[in-house]
This record gives C-alpha cells, sequence and structure tokens, in this order.
C-alpha cells in the first residue's frame, strides 16, 4: 500500500505541508496518491538516524549484511505486480521494460551480497614489524577499506528501480557499511515507496539498526540541498542531467568539511565509423542504430547521439538508410510530460543552429507525450566551430558529423566533452590502420566497444560505468558492478596495533579466510 509518506527510519512520516503528485504519462493524467514532501525536521531526524546506525552498522560482519541484502531482494520480489503495475503508471514503459529492471535491481543486491560473503573487496594488506632492520627498525603495519558514513542517494529519472531507491548506488553503500538517506525521486515517488517498504522490512527482520535506511519524498530542490549540505552527510551519489549533478557537485564542495559527491551525468555517447566498414555494412549498420536510438525513447544515459564518419558516398548512403529505417520505427511514450518539454526544446535548440540538416523527423500524428524521432547531420568544420552541437539532447536524437578527412575526424573526436562510452565500428583488418582513433577516444571516454551499440550496461566486476567530466565527477570510480562498492569507503591503516584489538579482516590467524596482501605477496594463510 502506497501512503505518500516519508520513511524516518522504521517509521511512516508526514509532518511537512507541501505535497505532489505522480503523472502517469501514457494517459497523461495524474495518479491519484498524495506524497507528502519532507520537512526539514523529518530531514534532521533521518540524518540523525543514520548517523547513529553507522556507529553500529559499520562494525556488522559481512555475513550478516549479506543477509540484510538478500532480505531486501527477497521483499522486493513479494511486491510482486503491485511494483510493476505501480512502475507502469509512473513511468509510461511497459510491463516487460519493469520487470527487466526488477531482475537487474535483484541481480544487484544479490551479486553484492556474494561479494560481502567473500569478503576480500576489503583489500586487506600487510606489512609485518621487522625489529632488526637497519638502519630504522620497521613497524607493523595494516591496512583495509572502511565505509566513509552516511550516504544520500538521489533517485533517477529513467530507471525507477535500478539506479533509485534500492539500485546501485544503495546496494554498494549498504554491502561498504554505510547507512543510505534516499532522495526519492518525485517522478516515481509510489514506485520508490514501495520498494523503500521492502528495504525497511529487511531492515526489521535481519536485525539491522534503525535509521540504517529512510526514504524523503521531495518536488523539488530544497530537501537535496539540505541534505547535501548536512554535516553528517558523508557522501552523496546521484544519477541524472549535468546541471543537477554539477550543482550538487558545488554544494558539496562548498561545506565546511567538503565531501565527495559520486554523479552520473549527460553523454552523447560518440560512435565512429570507419571507411570499410561503412562501405560493406552501411545498410546493417543503420538499422541496428536506429534501433540503439530508438531505444526506451532514447531515455538511456548511453544513448548514441553522435555518429562520426569520414564523407563520401558511402557516409551518404548510411545517413540515407539511417534515416529511412528510423522513420519506420513507431514513437513510443517519455517518462513524463517535462522530460518531453526538455526534449523538444533541445532538440530545436540544435535544429537552429546554422549548418545542422535534418534528414528525418518523425511528422506523423503521435499519441500524447510520445516523442518524435530525429535524425540530423553536419559538416565537421561546423561541428568543431559551434560546441552547442556538442550538448546532449536527452531522447531519440542523434547527429551524424561529416569529417573531410581521418585528420578532421580525430580533432574532432579530441575536441569532445568527456562521455561515457565511445563505440569504433570497423572491419577486423581496418582498426590497426587507426591507431590515433582509438587513442584519442580513450582519453575522452570510459568504455570502448567495438563493432556494437553502447545501449545496455552488463552488470559485472569488469563494467566501466563513467568517464571523464561531464560524463561523472570522477572517472576513477565505477557507478555500476561491485567495483562501485570503493567510492563509499577510504583506506584507514593500523600501526602497531595489538593483534587480539585489530578487525579480524587484518588478525594474524585471518579468521574470514581471507585473500590478503602480506609482505607484498598474495595468500589467504595465517601469519
Amino acid at each position: 500500500m502506497i501512503t505518500g509518506k516519508n520513511y524516518i527510519g522504521n517509521q511512516l512520516s508526514s509532518e511537512g505541508s507541501k505535497t505532489y503528485k505522480t503523472f502517469n504519462p501514457k494517459l497523461n493524467i495524474e495518479n491519484t496518491t498524495l506524497f507528502h514532501e519532507a520537512s526539514s525536521e523529518e530531514i534532521e531526524k533521518a540524518v540523525s538516524l543514520a548517523s547513529n546506525a553507522f556507529e553500529i552498522f559499520k562494525k556488522i560482519s559481512g555475513a550478516k549484511k549479506a543477509e540484510f541484502l538478500n532480505a531486501i531482494a527477497d521483499e522486493i520480489l513479494a511486491l510482486d505486480q503491485a511494483l510493476i503495475e505501480t512502475y507502469m503508471s509512473e513511468t509510461g514503459l511497459p510491463e516487460g521494460r519493469a520487470k527487466g529492471e526488477r531482475g537487474r535491481t535483484i541481480g544487484q543486491l544479490r551479486m553484492f551480497a556474494k561479494l560481502l560473503l567473500n569478503g576480500s573487496w576489503v583489500e586487506a594488506t600487510i606489512d609485518t614489524a621487522d625489529p632488526d632492520r637497519n638502519p630504522i627498525p620497521k613497524q607493523d603495519i595494516r591496512k583495509m577499506l572502511v565505509p566513509l558514513g552516511p550516504v544520500v542517494v538521489f533517485g533517477a529519472s529513467n530507471f525507477p528501480l535500478a539506479y533509485s531507491t534500492a539500485g546501485g548506488d544503495t546496494a554498494a553503500a549498504f554491502a561498504a557499511g554505510c547507512p543510505v538517506i534516499v532522495k526519492s525521486h518525485p517522478m516515481h515517488a509510489g514506485t520508490g515507496e514501495l520498494v523503500a517498504s521492502a528495504i525497511t522490512k529487511a531492515v526489521e527482520k535481519t536485525g539491522m539498526p534503525n535509521g540504517v535506511f529512510s526514504n524523503l519524498n521531495s518536488s523539488g530542490i530544497e530537501v537535496g540541498t539540505q541534505l547535501v549540505q548536512h554535516p553528517k552527510v558523508k557522501a552523496v551519489g546521484f544519477t541524472g542531467s549535468i546541471k543537477g549533478g554539477r550543482a550538487l557537485f558545488d554544494l558539496a564542495s562548498q561545506r565546511p568539511e567538503p565531501i565527495p559527491v559520486f554523479a552520473e551525468m549527460g553523454s552523447i555517447n560518440p560512435v565512429i565509423l570507419l571507411p570499410k566498414a561503412t562501405e560493406s555494412r552501411g545498410k546493417e549498420l543503420a538499422k541496428t542504430y536506429a534501433q540503439s536510438i530508438t531505444l526506451g525513447t532514447g531515455q538511456f544515459c548511453t544513448n548514441p547521439g553522435l555518429i562520426l564518419g569520414i564523407k563520401g558516398s558511402s557516409l551518404d548512403k548510411f545517413i540515407e538508410s539511417l534515416s529511412d529505417e528510423i522513420l519506420t520505427i513507431d514513437p513510443s511514450c517519455m517518462l513524463h510530460p517535462n522530460i518531453i518539454g526538455n526534449y523538444e526544446r533541445n532538440k530545436n535548440r540544435a535544429l537552429e543552429q546554422n549548418g545542422l540538416i535534418t534528414t528525418a523527423d518523425y511528422h506523423d500524428d503521435v499519441a500524447v507525450n510520445h516523442a518524435r524521432q530525429t535524425i540530423t547531420t553536419v559538416e565537421g568544420k561546423t561541428f568543431l566551430e559551434n560546441t552547442t552541437l556538442h550538448q546532449e539532447v536527452f531522447g531519440p536524437f542523434s547527429m551524424v558529423v561529416q569529417c573531410e578527412d581521418i585528420e578532421e575526424l580525430t580533432v574532432v573526436i579530441s575536441n569532445l566533452e568527456g562521455q561515457l562510452t565511445g563505440t569504433i565500428l570497423a572491419e577486423n583488418d581496418e582498426l590497426n590502420s587507426y591507431p590515433f582513433i582509438v587513442d584519442a577516444l580513450q582519453d575522452r571516454v570510459g568504455r570502448i566497444i567495438f563493432n556494437g551499440v553502447p545501449t545496455g550496461v552488463e552488470v559485472c566486476p569488469s563494467m566501466l560505468h563513467g568517464g571523464p567530466y561531464p560524463a561523472s565527477t570522477d572517472s576513477r570510480f565505477t557507478a555500476v558492478g561491485i567495483h562501485s562498492i570503493k567510492r563509499w569507503v577510504r583506506p584507514f591503516s593500523y600501526q602497531s596495533w595489538p593483534n587480539h584489538l585489530l578487525p579480524d579482516e587484518l588478525k594474524n590467524e585471518n579468521p574470514l579466510g581471507l585473500s590478503r596482501l602480506v609482505n607484498g605477496s598474495s595468500t589467504s594463510d595465517p601469519i
């Protein structure tokens, strides 16, 4: 049952006077539940509870935290069709997408539970003492990763489950030992509350401390601003726009005690079409990319918004085929009237730029809140001179840049902002002829794809979902996979510490059986 209230620890609360409703973009009507925005007093209570819970939660064993994460997964599954129907009513997305995203959310939680049971993620490193070393005796020094403290996670508009209330940021923070306060996204507050109820049940069933989780409603920026500025909050996770992520980053940097903001932001995900591939597979690639550009109405951070190629008849044919193919695809519903409004504004801003030519624009009638897909093209020189054309148009939009030659293509790549992904479409014997293209692209992206599409982010240890600014605020970290836990921890050393007072991860006996780096060698043996 959705109440419209906030979860302040284990209690429902609605002290605030500001209310709002979510919106069904498919039916173009407001949903019925009235949500109460968290008051300043509720924010203070949630943060205080989280701070107190941290003192307990950070000491809870990995096995017990794994039990907690698995219990969250079980409780989400127990929500069954109520969750799916609420998700659909707040997003306009189909049932298959809802169930697929729920599966990803469950998979992430269980992935981190498995990581905790292994335990070696703490990177235990031990250098034993050598009192006889000359000229200075060596001290016993031991290091491991420890949690930062309470984390604020901002729900993402385009992923109500996998990047929101119990999504990857929350799962990783819990695994690290950090309490989480979720600033629920106003577009899917009902979905968020249902998932919050599942987490709260798991907290109670597994004996986690009250305050290890809270879920706060917010229709604007006020709640998020207060959370980021609160001195007891120690880190922030965000998935969304460059404007939103940068605002949070600036707020956190201006605090008396600055804290890290791990924001995954905008990306146009450049695709490089090399000549042989354009000649031999242009029509096939056009069909593939028409599907990728319109997948999920283009509402993915990895949507291919930019395609770069070398001028010539082969590229002309590719543009023609891509333009034809994309018009055969039925438009689909965007997440909210505000999002389709932003799409139309940003698209029109791009179309107003000198030198941009529209090669495909869906003109038939569409249902309300359905986005018309668009393909454009521009000369490489014009693209370089006008950085407005470098900005993301969030939706089913893509631009083909026609470069004079490979040298201009390299210059264009080098002048792009940081991106999440870059793709190279080439024949197998072609790539070796363009190492400078690979090098230039590697400097601008977090992940390079060969002969594929950027849409689709596999959740696995090798995945890097991040990239140079503004793709993310810190290119050293990923927002996806087990290594995303490293955002919520810091290294900590013990020097000359009594063995019996050390955490189990660093004790001589190695009671947890971890793989550790001892005096420069990896081993699971006791010392």
